[in-house]
């Protein structure tokens, strides 16, 4: 790996613990300077500005992280009701990046940048649909072995789950990862219901 190759990806990897913890528009360039230790000129050098380092960091950082922990565990699930629940499960104990305080960064992004910054939003919605497609595929899958009922609707039972992610990790802010318990049961009790 290069040097600029390994500015870049430090540049990326320690923006977005900035962004996360504290949001993309209240982390400025200065703080990312500060925080990295690179000049301005390295910083432009790899980005234009600061949301071209913001897609990239979605881009190479984030959707492929969290790509690891919601789509992969799915991708040929032969038992769609125990796969999901356990990916849930896993994202949201298991996973160390992820903190409850700080939410999902995905989710976080959606509310802070989907209404101001449409490529952002494109970026965005390019993963929730690659994690829905997954979640459809899973589902479907298992209807043919006959793991789920021939009735369920595999484009709801998709939207569910995503939002039903999003909607933990937001309460996960607030009243920290004891609501995840209780959530997790009745999760498992809505996928058992499926089969």
């Amino acid at each position: 790996m290069s040097k600029a190759v390994k500015t870049r990806t430090m540049i990326l990897t320690k923006s977005f613990d900035l962004i996360y913890k504290q949001g993309y528009q209240a982390t400025s360039i200065d703080n990312i300077l500060a925080t990295t230790r690179v000049t301005k000129g390295a910083f432009f050098y790899h980005f234009k500005n600061k949301d071209e380092m913001g897609l990239a960091m979605i881009n190479d950082i984030i959707c492929p992280g969290m790509y690891t922990s919601l789509v992969q565990p799915l991708k040929d699930s032969k038992d769609p009701v125990n796969d999901i629940y356990e990916m849930m499960r896993i994202v949201l104990l298991k996973v160390p990046f992820l903190r409850a305080k700080y939410g999902c960064p995905i989710v976080n992004l959606i509310e802070e940048m989907s209404a101001v910054n449409d490529e952002f939003k494109a970026a965005l919605v390019k993963f929730i649909t690659q994690w829905q497609d997954v979640i459809k595929e899973s589902i479907n899958r298992g209807k043919v072995l006959n793991e789920v009922r021939n009735d369920v609707n595999a484009d709801h039972v998709a939207c569910f789950v995503v939002a039903s992610y999003s909607g933990i990790r937001n309460m996960g802010k607030a009243m920290g990862s004891s609501c995840y318990s209780i959530f997790l049961q009745e999760f498992k009790n809505y996928l058992k219901q499926l089969a």
